[in-house]
C-alpha cells in the first residue's frame, strides 16, 4: 500500500477517524449508530431538513433504532446530523446509503447516487475512502461513482479509495442486525478493498472481502434474486394447488421434513420492501446490455407481481360462494406493512390489493395495522380490531401476519377470513388459506 493508504488504514484501524454517512434512512441510520458504538465520530448527512432536526433531537423515525439509542449517540458528541455536504470535508471515510428505485420504465434510477457524489466531490478531504452501499447493478461503483470523484485532478489510490459493500439490512429482524451479519466488501482496487475491510472490521463481527466492487455488487443481487425466484416458484405452486383443491401449506410442511435438498419458501399476496421486488430487475436490466435476456428472472418477477390480483380474485370467488357480492362488500385488510412486526410500507402488496379491491371490484375497504396508524394514499386510518368492527365486515383479508394481533378474535367473530400468510395455521369453516 502507498503512503496515503497506509496512513488512512492506521486511522481506520485505531478508530481515530470520522465517518460521514450520506442518507439517514433504513440503511444509513443503523450504520451510523453502529459506527458510533464502535467509537467513530459520525456525521449523518441527509437532504431532508425535518429528518435532520429529528435526528439531532434524538427522535428516531426508524423502527429498529430506539430514541434511547439515538439520544445516547447524540449526547456522546460522536454523532451529529446535517444537510450540509461541506461537512464531508471532516471525513476520512464516507458511506453512501441513498435510495436506488426503478423508473416507470423499469430501468435503474441511479440519480440519487449521482447527486450524492456530485454534492460531496468539491469538499472531499485527501485521502478518503468512499463506500457505496446502495443496491445497484454491477459496474455502478466503477463506471458511475469513480469518474465523478476523480474530477478536478484527484487520483485513485492516492486521493480517493472507492469500494462497494452491499447493505443487508432486514428491518424487524431481532436475531440478525448489522453487527452480526457478515459484511461483504469489494474495492475497485486492491488498496480500496484493504481499506474497506479495515473499516468494517471495527464495526461488524465478520467481513468477507471479494476481489472487486463488481463482484460485491452482484452478491446482493444474487441473494435477493435467489429469494425472488424461489418465492415465485412457491407462489406458482399455490396457484396450481388452488385449482387442484390441495392445501399448499400442508404440502410445504411435509416437504420441509426432508433433511437435505429442500429449503422451504412460502407463498403470499406479493413481495414487498425495497430489495426483493427491485433487485432482480436491476440484474436482468444489466444482463441485457451484454445481450443476455434472463427469462427466468423476468418470469419470476411477473408471477410475484401478479399475486395481488390472484388474492383479490380468490377473495371474490370465496365471497361469491358464500352469497356475498364483491360490489360494496366491506373488506377489512389485516396488516398493510410489507412484512410482519414493522411499520415499513415500501412496495407493500397490501397497497396493490387495496387499489384492486376498490377500482375493479367496487369494494368498501378498511384496514387494521398496529404499526401503521394512517395511509395517506387512501385517506384512511387504522380501525380498532374489535368484535364490533368484525361484525360489520363481510371479509377479513390477512395480508401481513403481525405477531401482536388477536387472531382468535378474528376467527371467532369474522364472518369470513382469507388468510394469505398462514397466520391462523389452519382452515376452518370461516377461514380459507391462500
Amino acid at each position: 500500500m502507498g503512503n496515503a493508504a497506509d496512513a488512512l488504514e492506521k486511522k481506520l484501524a485505531s478508530r481515530d477517524a470520522t465517518v460521514a454517512v450520506v442518507g439517514q434512512g433504513y440503511v444509513g441510520l443503523p450504520l451510523a449508530m453502529e459506527l458510533v458504538e464502535a467509537g467513530f465520530r459520525v456525521v449523518g448527512i441527509d437532504v431532508d431538513d425535518e429528518r435532520v432536526g429529528q435526528l439531532n433531537r434524538g427522535d428516531s423515525y426508524i423502527f429498529d433504532i430506539s430514541d434511547a439509542q439515538l439520544s445516547a449517540a447524540v449526547d456522546s458528541g460522536r454523532f451529529t446530523a446535517t444537510t450540509d455536504y461541506a461537512r464531508v470535508s471532516e471525513a476520512d471515510a464516507i458511506s453512501i446509503c441513498v435510495p436506488t428505485p426503478l423508473r416507470k420504465t423499469r430501468d435503474p434510477d441511479v440519480s440519487y447516487i449521482q447527486a450524492a457524489a456530485r454534492s460531496m466531490a468539491p469538499h472531499l478531504a485527501s485521502p478518503v475512502l468512499i463506500v457505496l452501499e446502495s443496491t445497484t447493478y454491477p459496474g455502478t461503483t466503477e463506471e458511475v461513482v469513480v469518474p465523478m470523484l476523480l474530477e478536478g485532478g484527484r487520483e485513485l489510490d492516492e486521493d480517493v479509495f472507492v469500494a462497494f459493500s452491499p447493505e443487508r439490512v432486514d428491518p424487524g429482524n431481532a436475531r440478525f442486525g448489522l453487527k452480526n451479519t457478515p459484511k461483504v466488501v469489494g474495492g475497485v482496487t486492491p488498496d480500496s478493498t484493504r481499506l474497506i475491510e479495515t473499516l468494517y472490521s471495527q464495526v461488524v463481527e465478520h467481513v468477507h472481502p471479494v476481489t472487486s466492487a463488481r463482484e460485491a455488487e452482484l452478491v446482493k443481487l444474487l441473494e435477493n434474486t435467489f429469494r425472488a425466484v424461489n418465492i415465485a416458484l412457491v407462489n406458482e405452486m399455490a396457484i396450481m394447488c388452488d385449482r387442484m383443491d390441495i392445501d399448499i401449506w400442508n404440502v410445504i410442511e411435509a416437504a420441509a421434513t426432508k433433511p437435505f435438498g429442500f429449503m422451504p419458501f412460502y407463498p403470499g399476496p406479493g413481495i414487498g420492501g425495497h430489495c426483493i421486488p427491485l433487485d432482480p430487475t436491476y440484474l436482468a436490466w444489466k444482463a441485457k446490455s451484454y445481450g443476455y435476456y434472463n427469462r427466468f428472472i423476468e418470469l419470476a418477477t411477473d408471477i410475484n407481481g401478479n399475486m395481488p390480483r390472484f388474492v383479490a380474485q380468490k377473495l371474490s370467488r370465496e365471497l361469491n360462494r358464500r352469497g356475498v357480492a364483491m360490489r360494496d362488500a366491506r373488506i377489512l385488510i389485516l396488516g398493510v406493512a410489507y412484512k410482519p412486526n414493522i411499520n415499513d410500507l415500501r412496495e407493500s402488496p397490501a397497497l396493490d390489493i387495496w387499489t384492486l379491491l376498490e377500482s375493479e371490484f367496487d369494494a368498501d375497504v378498511t384496514y387494521h395495522d398496529p404499526y401503521i396508524d394512517r395511509l395517506e394514499m387512501f385517506d384512511a386510518e387504522s380501525v380498532k380490531l374489535s368484535m364490533e368492527t368484525l361484525a360489520e365486515t363481510d371479509a377479513v383479508l390477512i395480508v401481513t401476519n403481525h405477531a401482536d394481533v388477536d387472531y382468535d378474535l378474528v376467527v371467532e367473530h369474522g364472518a369470513f377470513v382469507l388468510d394469505a400468510r398462514n397466520a391462523i395455521h389452519a382452515a376452518t369453516d370461516n377461514v380459507v388459506r391462500l
